[in-house]
């Protein structure tokens, strides 16, 4: 198969290019188009055959289930059976936006979108792109992020084509996503409602419109439905290691730079993936290695602004990645507020492998 690219940044967005995607949808294929998170895998969420092609196309077990991507919320009532009082408050707060909110699956909604299971995920992107390509659809569509199962997700086409060129037919190239982290998932279908996954928005501003809201840190197991996207322990993870860093910022450089040098001495190539104030407190310990090649010092993004940390993580990710390092070992921006995006991101890409200072 060959993948076709249509480059689709102006504003508003080409429209030849966007029906030819909405037929495609609506034909039952397959179409990557961005999101402001990140870039996300499409098929009509009311077509089983079209959504098991989603499966394939990226590996992904069926016990992952997807969430459906809407033009609006008055489109809420084609996928879903009932909306909690809790669902309509927050959509209300943040739709058009980076938040995914789980209610009682409608009947039309086929089973292999909700890994068979009686709850749907069901978010309004606000990405101009993606609400171009869902108005021009006019079916709901399922859409994880547009890479291989298990994958660091792709902020930009080229990612897109990197993971699944030759396996779908189509990529919407809107430029790099701006949020850079999936959506968060809030489940309104428990009382109170459960974040499922921390994202674009965070606890903090959930709390200022449902102030009763919990989190809920969960690993699941592949073999089993998930409640939500995003529960598996292994996700968004390198080819190489990944251990994160947790802890007081001069506690974790110190000891970043310890195992650095001593995973170095061993013959390992080392790569940091750290904030950009990280990096520069580092710079000392590691310059000689740094100067070898032995050592891969990455900045991402900034401490003191999460949100660049957000947008850089994944696409910083895949380029430490593709210079082949033996090991990764990361720091986070800590816990508040996107930080708690950012470090669910990287314990899972460690696949649990968190070292605490």
């Amino acid at each position: 198969m060959t993948t076709e690219v249509r480059v689709v940044t102006q504003t508003p967005p080409d429209p030849a290019a966007i029906d030819a995607a909405a037929d495609l949808l609506r034909r039952g294929g397959l179409v990557a188009f961005p999101t402001e998170t990140v870039y996300g895998l499409g098929a009509n969420a009311l077509s089983a055959e079209a959504v098991r092609g989603v499966f394939i196309a990226k590996g992904r077990p069926s016990t992952d289930p997807l969430i459906v991507h809407l033009a609006g919320v008055d489109d809420l009532s084609r996928v879903a059976a009932s909306v909690p009082p809790a669902a309509r408050t927050l959509a209300a707060a943040f739709w058009p936006g980076p938040l995914t909110v789980i209610v009682p699956r409608h009947p039309d909604v086929p089973g292999d979108v909700t890994a068979g299971l009686e709850t749907v995920a069901v978010r309004v992107p606000a990405h101009p792109v993606a609400r171009a390509l869902l108005l021009a659809a006019g079916v709901p569509v399922a859409a994880p992020s547009a890479n291989r199962f298990s994958r660091p997700s792709p902020t930009t086409a080229g990612h897109v084509c990197d993971e699944l060129g030759g396996r779908i037919p189509l990529v919407l190239d809107g430029g790099a996503t701006p949020v850079g982290v999936e959506s968060t998932i809030v489940d309104c279908t428990v009382t109170p409602p459960v974040v499922r996954r921390a994202g674009g928005v965070t606890l903090e501003q959930l709390r200022v419109v449902v102030p009763d809201i919990v989190v809920r840190e969960e690993h699941g197991d592949a073999a089993e439905a998930q409640v939500a996207p995003g529960q598996l322990l292994r996700h968004y993870a390198p080819s190489a290691p990944l251990t994160l860093y947790v802890g007081p910022v001069d506690a974790v450089c110190a000891r970043l730079a310890t195992d650095a040098r001593r995973l170095a001495a061993q013959g390992r190539r080392v790569g940091l993936l750290v904030p950009a104030e990280d990096a520069l407190a580092l710079a000392p310990d590691v310059a000689a290695l740094a100067a070898q090649g032995r050592v891969l010092v990455r900045a991402c993004g900034s401490r003191t602004l999460p949100q660049t940390m957000a947008t850089a993580l994944f696409a910083t990710l895949r380029h430490l990645d593709a210079e082949q390092p033996d090991v990764v070992l990361a720091s986070d921006a800590g816990p508040a507020g996107l930080g708690a995006a950012i470090r669910d991101r990287l314990t899972r890409a460690a696949e649990g492998r968190v070292v605490r200072v």
